[in-house]
């Protein structure tokens, strides 16, 4: 297999678990946080950039990629690695949320989907085993099957069609899927927020025996209480000894509550998005940096933090750059999220190792939303 999951403890006082994900470029210590690198690159960041924070693995699209430079380019290049000038562990999604969300430029079939490019309306059509055959030739180390993923909110009889089309093109993407030992393939668990479809998916997905298992249609809109309660349920259903991936989640409180029932990756736009539109994540709290009060705030973005943004510019010009709309003060924020985020995982591998998961989930909760957490 061309990946190892190895259980090195859990938290006494949570139940969360500490691991390493062996694979082909390198060991993952989860739980971990990946940044995500839609088109083979995170945006503003440098590949240094992300090994100076840290970052253990990165995620792109197989969705975009496909459609921009083409995926025969990516792998005349050598493969996504190559491609980027990445060395360390890769993750390609399948594209089937970016299909999925194309709405009305998308039709359904069993054998797979006819979409419109985003980006020229030329006509495609993606099916499992077309999209293997497209990860294949991008070569990240984990890669994921493809899946139809039901809007919140949606009927009980259509997120069970859904599902059990999800079963029928993994075990497709099984059968078509080329390179097992450098990459490995994910099964994604469907379901909306139904716990008996959650349940048959999980069932259905366990028997086809994945290297990892994912969990998607989450985040798409639904209270955070129902998400949460969701993973409750469904995380117990996934094999102990295999990676579980939470996928398109990456708020703090998300992070840390996904860990505490089991998660170990996430990944999320979120850090690059709000960066771009001039929002921090500091330990104190968001910092919205266009804010007039920080006009003349020579302080860092963050004083308990030791990024590069945060050791070398201070708010007031992050707040010019931001609002000369100057390229850096995407850079420097990015950097500074990015980081945050990275790092905040790090103390969550560490509260495990140490049996204080929950005590740590309080103090961040207080510093950072200014709340006590809800018990689980």
């Amino acid at each position: 297999m061309a990946i190892k999951y190895e259980l090195i403890k859990t938290c006494k006082q949570s139940g969360a678990r500490l691991g390493r994900l062996h694979t082909p470029h390198g060991i993952i210590e989860t739980p971990i946080f990946m940044p995500v690198g839609t088109q083979a690159t995170v945006k503003a960041m440098t590949p240094e950039e992300l090994k100076e924070m840290e970052a253990q693995i990165i995620l792109s699209n197989t969705y975009h990629l496909y459609l921009r430079p083409g995926h025969e380019l990516v792998q005349k290049a050598g493969g996504l690695h190559s491609f980027m000038n990445w060395d360390r562990p890769i993750l390609t999604d399948s594209g089937g949320f970016q299909v999925f969300s194309l709405g009305d430029l998308r039709k359904i079939t069993e054998e797979g989907v006819t979409f419109q490019s985003h980006l020229d309306g030329s006509r495609h059509f993606l099916s499992p085993e077309r999209v293997m055959a497209i990860e294949n030739a991008l070569g990240a180390d984990i890669i994921m099957a493809f899946d139809e993923c039901a809007p919140y909110p949606s009927e009980h009889d259509y997120v069970k069609r859904s599902l059990e089309r999800t079963t029928r093109w993994a075990e497709r993407c099984k059968n078509a899927h080329q390179n097992t030992e450098k990459q490995a393939l994910f099964g994604i668990v469907q379901g909306g927020m139904y716990e008996d479809l959650r349940r048959q998916s999980a069932a259905e997905l366990v028997a086809l025996d994945f290297p990892g298992y994912a969990i998607g249609g989450l985040s798409v809109g639904e209270p955070k209480p129902m998400m949460y309660e969701v993973l409750d349920y469904t995380v117990p259903l996934l094999p102990a000894d295999k990676p579980r991936y939470l996928m398109g989640v990456g708020s703090p409180d998300a992070l840390i509550e996904g860990a505490l029932r089991g998660i170990d990756m996430f990944d999320c736009v979120l850090p690059t998005r709000t960066a771009r539109n001039g929002t921090a994540m500091t330990s104190k709290g968001k910092v919205v940096i266009k804010h007039a009060k920080y006009t003349e705030d020579f302080s860092p973005l963050d004083p308990e933090c030791d990024c590069y943004t945060c050791r070398n510019y201070t708010k007031a010009y992050l707040r010019h750059l931001y609002k000369a709309n100057e390229i850096l003060s995407s850079r420097l924020m990015s950097y500074h999220n990015l980081h945050f985020l990275i790092n905040l995982m790090k103390q969550v591998r560490k509260a495990i190792t140490e049996d204080r998961l929950l005590d740590f989930r309080a103090s961040f909760f207080e510093k950072y939303y200014g709340e006590t957490p809800t018990d689980l």
